[in-house]
This record gives structure tokens, sequence and C-alpha cells, in this order.
């Protein structure tokens, strides 16, 4: 009985160490915080590091309905006299009219030369009087001529209904939308982020891409003709291992 009374006394120090540890870690657990989900959406932020850029449409801020008037019904939504129906409050809606187009062309040449010659006139006596004098001559001649070129040109029409995500107080709102077409062998998408000015949206709530600040316009897609389109996975394996 005596040794079974120690043993049990040697093993109760070491369980109440693990339950306390146990309790240690739950305690711990239960303190750190989770981590936010990142937001999801189209296939934007594919090759890139960091969460995508959530796209949808950001809807209007919540205010309580204004009380109605006996001739002045402010309920049924009211746009100011000099203002007219433009965007200007977050969740309202405009259209960016894209008209993107970028020409780049460059060219590059360069030549370069040099000649030169060395003569040496030997005496008329010793051991050096067996060159003739037109033999001690030497010449060289340097040449080089390279040119290069390149050029790209992008064009992007269209129009995009976008929201309001966001006003400033200096007359400017960040914009945001995106446009998904399902297409019979595929989708494709545009979509495009940016701020915006309040003078630069016109009598129809229009605004031209090239208006747009700090613009990201994304025209992408997916689907059987954008895989026929690129080389298959081992050949650009190779091509990016060859050294030719």
């Amino acid at each position: 009985m005596s040794t079974r009374t120690s043993d049990m006394r040697r093993r109760t120090p070491r369980a109440a160490v693990l339950v306390t540890g146990l309790h240690l870690a739950g305690l711990l657990a239960a303190t750190v915080p989770a981590l936010p989900a990142s937001a999801g959406g189209l296939p934007f932020g594919l090759g890139r590091k960091g969460p995508p850029v959530d796209y949808a449409a950001t809807p209007p801020l919540p205010a309580a309905p204004p009380a109605n008037g006996a001739i002045f019904q402010a309920a049924n939504g009211y746009a100011g006299l000099h203002e007219g129906p433009r965007a200007r409050a977050v969740g309202d809606m405009l259209t960016i009219l894209l008209v993107e187009r970028t020409v780049a062309q460059k060219a590059v040449e360069s030549r370069s030369g040099r000649d030169g010659s060395l003569g040496l006139t030997p005496p008329a006596s010793g051991p050096l009087a067996l060159f003739a004098p037109g033999e001690a001559r030497a010449s060289g001649t340097q040449a080089f001529e390279g040119q290069g070129s390149a050029g790209q040109s992008n064009s992007l029409f269209g129009d995009v209904s976008v929201t309001v995500a966001e006003v400033y107080r200096n007359g400017t709102m960040r914009v945001r939308g995106q446009k998904l077409m399902t297409l019979n062998r595929g989708e494709e998408w545009v979509q495009i982020e940016g701020i915006v000015r309040v003078a630069d949206i016109d009598l129809d709530n229009r605004v031209l891409s090239s208006r747009v600040a700090d613009a990201r316009i994304t025209y992408a897609g997916r689907g059987d003709l954008q895989r026929q389109s690129r080389p298959g996975w081992l050949q650009r394996f190779f091509s990016l291992v060859s050294p030719f």
C-alpha cells in the first residue's frame, strides 16, 4: 500500500501540471483574434499578392426617412435645383464611358567606328636593317552598328455603370464597378475603380474614363477561347528554361 500511495503522490503533480497547461493554452487561444476573411470576387487578383478588390455594388448608407410636408414630399427623393440627377452620395450610380487608347513607339539606332594605323621606319644600318621601310607597319579597324525598335497600341471602348463607394470632402468620389458577360464559349468581364470629380459628371450622369484619376481598368476573360490562345504548359516551361 505504501508503494502505491507513493506512486499516486508522484503522478498527482504531473496530472496537475498537465491540466494547468491545457487550461492556459485554452485561454491563449481564446485571446488570439481570428483572421478576417478575404473579400471574394471575380478572378481579378490572380497572380497578385494580397486579397482581391471587391467590385460589388456599394449599398447606400442607411438614413432616417425624412418627414413629408403638405406640399414638398421629401421621402420620394429629390435633387438640388442646380445639381440635377448627378451622383453625389454613397451608393449612387453613374456611367463611365471607356475611351482608352494608348500608342507607344520607340526606336534606337547606334553606330560607332574607329580606324588606327602605326608605321615604323627601321634604321639603315644595324640588325634591323633587314626590314624595308614599308614593312614595319600596323593598322586596325573597329566598327559597331546596332538598332532596335518597339511598338505597342491598345484601345478599349464601351461603358460600365459603377456605384459611389466613398465621398471625400474636396468634392471627389471613389467609384468602382464591374460588368460580367457570359458568352457561349466563356466569360468576359470589365472592372474599373478610380476617383472622379463631381464637376466632371455631365447632365446624363456620365463621365469619361480619361477623367478618372488613379484608375484601375481590367478587361479579361476565361473559357475555351482564352485557353486556346495560350501555349501549352510544357511549351511554357521550356520557354522559361531555354537559353535561346
